[in-house]
């Protein structure tokens, strides 16, 4: 059994409400965790539903004064504990008092590290006690030039979605996500128009991005191209249970799209562009297709008929559910603490 500590940021609870795809991932490894006799603590947001013990954080927000409390909520129960790993998915600079400390540490990065941090935390830590993991290669490929870098993809509990052999001659791409230019909602307007099949959006409007719904979205709703706005765990699983295919049609370099493996989970093969780890996630003509054109993209929902929900199902078993990334973590948990154990008796 191990003592197993973990700090979430505080702005979200774990699990989050609607969207928070981090919190996700720490809910699910929570669950994981303690079913296998693990005992957790949890660093987070008071409102968290958690089978971990937890440790509501003082500081809601992201100010200084906020910060120092979390740090010191943190920092303090650690000392007082020992852990036999920390593993943060917060802000890297909650740790920094225990980044002396013989204890091993994973620094989770689920979107673009920061290399001037990683860099100066690895110079702090005790030698072979801080390490880091990117949730594809894409991001940890950025930070092993400087510090010791493991991929753990992201995951989902299949218990959440309702696995869909067939669908509807006529069943409707679905575009889930933040409306907001890098994310390609127009792009997914495209796509229907040009493929002449229906399309339901779903996903919130983030602030400063109304313009853009008023602008790019709006003035092409229709009866075959509806938005429904955000929606819960179960509306998703319905929504994406029923589509002939996901979209992901990104604009910028996406660091994993937890939202691809939920389709996935649901037999639903994901087509969308060739940026960030969309092809680490992706077998293209296996679960889905990716592509750099708008064209080319166009193409792959024309084969859709080709790909088998039942595959794509079972690719996400084996590679995306939530049993396989937690043991995968609890592996690498045990390699570290063993290598740190190893440096110290050395010394």
């Amino acid at each position: 059994m191990l003592k197993i500590a973990i700090t979430a940021d505080p702005e979200l609870p774990v699990p989050p409400g609607l969207y928070g795809g981090i919190e996700r991932i720490i809910a699910m490894l929570i669950k994981n965790y303690t079913v296998s006799g693990h005992q957790v603590s949890l660093f987070a947001h008071a409102g968290s539903v958690t089978e971990a013990k937890l440790y509501p954080y003082p500081g809601k927000g992201n100010s200084i004064t906020d910060s120092i409390k979390n740090s010191y909520l943190i920092n303090r129960t650690l000392f007082a504990s020992r852990p036999d790993i920390i593993h943060s998915f917060s802000r890297l600079a909650y740790l920094l008092p225990q980044l002396p400390i013989g204890v091993p540490k994973i620094m989770s990065y689920q979107r673009e590290p920061t290399i001037s941090q990683v860099k100066k935390a690895y110079r702090i830590a005790k030698k072979d006690t801080l390490y880091f993991t990117g949730c594809s290669d894409y991001i940890s490929r950025k930070i092993a030039p400087f510090a010791p870098a493991y991929t753990i993809y992201n995951g989902v509990g299949p218990e959440k979605y309702q696995f869909k052999a067939s669908v509807a001659p006529d069943a409707p791409l679905v575009f889930l996500g933040r409306i907001e230019p890098i994310k390609g909602t127009h792009i997914a307007i495209e796509l229907a128009k040009k493929t002449a099949k229906k399309l339901v959006i779903a996903g919130n409007i983030p602030a400063g991005h109304q313009e853009y719904f008023d602008s790019m979205i709006k003035p092409h709703l229709s009866d075959d191209i509806t938005y429904i706005g955000a929606v819960n765990d179960e509306q998703k699983n319905i929504l994406l249970g029923q589509a002939a295919a996901f979209l992901m049609p990104i604009q910028w370099n996406e660091p994993f799209g937890i939202v691809m493996i939920e389709a996935m989970a649901c037999g639903t093969p994901v087509i969308g562009f060739n940026k960030g780890a969309v092809s680490e996630v992706i077998e293209n003509n296996i679960d889905g297709f990716y592509g750099d054109t708008v064209a080319e993209l166009v193409g792959c929902i024309n084969r859709i008929a080709g790909i088998s929900r039942t595959t794509v199902w079972q690719k996400f078993e084996k590679r995306f559910s939530s049993e396989i990334i937690a043991a995968n973590y609890l592996q690498l948990y045990q390699e570290l603490i063993n290598k740190t154990k190893l440096s110290t008796t050395l010394k």
